[in-house]
């Protein structure tokens, strides 16, 4: 079974989704599943992980009654406070719905770099094993050193690295960014999503090699049991089609085994998350 194991659908409000901004024209519309589901036959997909692009728990629920309506959709990534005290008993709510596997927080828009270590999020973090949820780190390459600190202290807590920490491809500065990547992926329990490259690049001048030595860096570290590929679609129509990321990813990964590319492409996903 071949798995995006990113991507997201919304309903497009200017308010709440803000941080679509005018330079992003192409993604300021509503992308429902009816949009995504042909993308997916065309490139051979069966099924996605949903990720929130919004942080509340009407986000959440929205996720949810659409992964309910289609069997596509294998799993949830929602957004839940970590900080609350009443997080034990929103833990439990969700626990009863089968298609969420875990919860992200956009800690790259957090003022404090230190968000991750908060007493009160670590609080929530360490109640998350107990339900089987995942946890989806989305941080920016200076927040890894902290990200390290955390999945250190919860060695039996899933985690997942969406977009490589979000390298920058732009300058190919990649040096603090690369000694972050090795540091964490020297922790079994951290996973790494290969989404968000061409998000990430010149939206109008990326090129495939400008992608290799970052993909070189994750492959070594995390070995291929511990990559997941991630459209990051439609948030990846700033820089390209499905197929072309889609392509970047197959093309890199080509040399290696069939056994690895199904790995990659949707084993690992699987057993991330539980499907």
């Amino acid at each position: 079974m071949r798995i995006d194991s990113h991507q997201h659908f919304w309903k497009y409000h200017p308010i709440k989704d803000a941080w679509i901004t005018d330079e992003m024209k192409v993604i300021q519309r509503d992308f429902m599943p009816a949009d995504l589901l042909p993308l997916l036959q065309a490139n051979y997909f069966d099924g996605v992980i949903l990720v929130q692009a919004d942080q509340s728990e009407e986000e959440t629920n929205f996720l949810l009654e659409l992964a309910v309506a289609n069997d596509f959709i294998k799993g949830v990534v929602g957004w839940i406070d970590l900080c609350a005290e009443n997080i034990s008993d929103r833990l439990s709510h969700y626990a009863a719905c089968k298609k969420l596997k875990g919860f992200r927080h956009i800690v790259q828009a957090e003022p404090a770099d230190d968000f991750l270590l908060r007493s009160n999020f670590c609080s929530g973090i360490s109640q998350l094993a107990n339900y089987h949820f995942t946890y989806d780190l989305l941080i920016l390459p200076r927040h890894l050193p902290f990200a390290k600190a955390l999945v250190e202290k919860f060695p039996s807590q899933p985690f997942v690295i969406d977009h490589l920490a979000k390298p920058n491809f732009k300058r190919a500065d990649y040096k603090d960014w690369e000694k972050g990547i090795r540091a964490i992926a020297r922790h079994q329990n951290v996973y790494c999503k290969v989404s968000g490259l061409v998000t990430e690049a010149d939206w109008k001048n990326w090129r495939v090699q400008d992608f290799t030595y970052c993909l070189d860096v994750v492959t070594a570290s995390f070995g291929v049991n511990r990559l997941m590929f991630g459209s990051d679609w439609p948030v990846c129509l700033l820089g390209g089609s499905y197929a072309d990321v889609n392509s970047i990813v197959e093309q890199y990964f080509a040399g290696h085994s069939l056994e690895d590319q199904a790995k990659i492409f949707g084993l690992n996903a699987i057993q991330f998350y539980n499907i």
